[in-house]
């Protein structure tokens, strides 16, 4: 990264901060972001690994390569829970106008899952920068419905909760073998996000905010290894 990018991070981590000195902050922030989900992803050392016996040949070193059989996850979760999570369609474009369908389709989840947030329109989307979502018609949207928006640097996934936490909690329990279909692919994915706790979402928010002071601290650089809170 440059200067100018690390600058950027540092000065989002310090909005950030800054914004959570209001004690209802954390409760009004929704995240959100996607992943893809294949129908095998050897993601842990668990999971790829064979009985072998003294005399069997050398395992070969599992290789993740993207499969033919998967499905576009997208999930909006705040600190007590998931409160929208839907997939794309086969064959759609994750564009400005499919993004924009699924705010609408997160705005009525809002109203059913969190009356409170949506009576008083105080609840705060964060999404990264992807361009899908900075657009015209994204932003027409937003304004019109009167959405806020929380500011991101230039997507890492060391400041994206969904990526350094959900989407890896919700892999790991995850059945450990190969989905035929992409329905069965939804269907086990689905399970793991259910099982997730208010007490997980907590846990999650904590660590993101300890990201933005360690973002802080290292001058914008880059959080990866042991700097970035492990999921327990």
């Amino acid at each position: 990264m440059t200067d100018e990018q690390k600058q950027g991070r540092v000065d989002c981590c310090n909005e950030w901060i800054e914004s959570a000195q209001d004690p209802h902050f954390r409760e009004r922030v929704i995240t959100e972001d996607k992943a893809w989900i294949y129908e095998y992803d050897p993601e842990t050392k668990r999971q790829s690994e064979e009985w072998k016996h003294p005399g069997s040949p050398r395992t070969k070193k599992v290789r993740k390569s993207c499969s033919k059989i998967k499905t576009m996850l997208i999930v909006f979760f705040d600190i007590r829970g998931v409160v929208h999570h839907e997939y794309v369609p086969p064959g759609q474009t994750v564009n400005a106008i499919f993004h924009v369908e699924v705010l609408k389709r997160l705005h009525e989840h809002v109203r059913r899952a969190r009356p409170e947030l949506w009576a008083e329109n105080t609840w705060i989307v964060h999404q990264d920068n992807a361009p899908s979502q900075t657009t015209l018609v994204t932003h027409k949207f937003l304004t019109k419905n009167k959405i806020t928006t929380m500011g991101h640097p230039p997507y890492l996934p060391d400041l994206a909760p969904c990526d350094f936490y959900l989407f890896p909690k919700a892999k790991n329990i995850m059945p450990c073998e190969h989905f035929v279909d992409v329905d069965t692919i939804k269907r086990e994915t689905t399970k793991p996000l259910k099982e997730l706790t208010k007490k997980d979402m907590q846990h999650c928010f904590q660590e993101w905010e300890k990201c933005w002071t360690k973002s802080i601290l290292s001058g914008g650089k880059y959080l990866e290894g042991d700097h970035i809170p492990v999921s327990e």
